[in-house]
């Protein structure tokens, strides 16, 4: 009998940690189930599962926040509906927030602004989705790719309202081929995305050149439009640069079409960002709290504004 309690005693050791359990524990099941999140041994799960309870209680505070609080700023609630709830912030930042323009400069190659005079005709509300102005939801991955997707979203949009026919536009052919100062996954900025489609005389399809989240070789073929290997080819005539710190004229700009923008994306709420409860936006309570400034991402800005 001694000898038979020396063998069960490690082997009871060894199964604790696969009967851990938390209050969040169902629910974390029924997330990876959701996003087909799976882990290469029970020790990474507990791991992610403790950190998706650290991001879940940071949720819940934040939104006892937003409930409790009548005139609070908080006018956006945060989840874990995203794929991300099992990552923690600088996990996310490394991985999601691939923007390194280090070593380029903006430069103001595009046509002058008229300024903001435009405002006067502004519509109380706007959101070009409703419009039929913006593609399905894309995901850049863990490729550094943001400005491409900024610079496609702008052009499919004004594509749009011009032709009524929305054309999902290939970030990969931008990422691969736009390489004259724009560094595919590693980072680049819009302005060099437009100068390489009005050059190139056009961008491709998704269809055509699908995204691939990754560096791969230019394929010129179809940059270049050879073989008429391109059924929809969206041109651009030229961009206009926003003045910056103009809110006025950046509301009449995007009441015209959707917009190229840089955010700090870098904060928490971000990552965990649910939906805006009020007329109010993320972008701006961050510019209230003065994060980090530096710019980390860009994004398509759509509207949704109510005057």
């Amino acid at each position: 009998m001694t000898r038979l309690w020396s063998f069960l005693v490690p082997t009871l050791l060894l199964c604790i940690p696969c009967i851990y359990s938390s209050p969040t524990s169902d629910l974390f099941e029924a997330w990876c189930i959701s996003h087909g999140k799976t882990y290469s041994s029970q020790q990474e799960k507990l791991h992610r599962l403790k950190i998706f309870e650290e991001n879940y209680f940071y949720i819940t505070q934040h939104n006892n926040n937003h409930i409790m609080a009548a005139n609070s700023s908080f006018l956006y609630t945060l989840s874990v509906d995203n794929a991300f709830a099992d990552l923690t912030h600088q996990e996310f930042k490394a991985s999601r927030l691939g923007l390194s323009a280090n070593g380029l400069i903006r430069m103001n190659l595009g046509g002058s602004s008229k300024g903001s005079d435009g405002v006067a005709n502004v519509p109380t509300s706007l959101d070009w989705r409703d419009k039929g102005a913006v593609t399905n939801v894309k995901d850049q991955g863990s490729c550094g790719a943001c400005w491409s997707f900024s610079a496609t979203g702008a052009i499919e949009g004004i594509n749009q309202i011009v032709t009524g026919s929305l054309t999902s536009l290939s970030e990969q052919e931008l990422v691969d081929c736009d390489r004259s100062y724009n560094n595919g996954c590693e980072g680049g900025l819009m302005d060099y995305a437009y100068q390489f489609v009005i050059k190139n005389k056009g961008i491709d399809t998704e269809d055509d050149y699908p995204y691939q989240s990754r560096d791969t070789t230019c394929n010129k073929n179809k940059a270049n439009n050879l073989f008429f290997l391109k059924k929809h080819v969206v041109t651009i005539d030229g961009y206009i640069d926003v003045r910056e710190n103009d809110e006025k004229e950046l509301l009449a700009a995007v009441a015209a079409q959707p917009v190229s923008v840089g955010i700090c994306g870098s904060e928490r709420n971000f990552q965990l960002y649910s939906k805006q409860t009020g007329n109010y936006t993320l972008v701006k309570e961050f510019k209230n709290k003065k994060s980090s400034g530096k710019l980390s991402g860009w994004i398509p800005l759509l509207g949704d504004w109510d005057l």
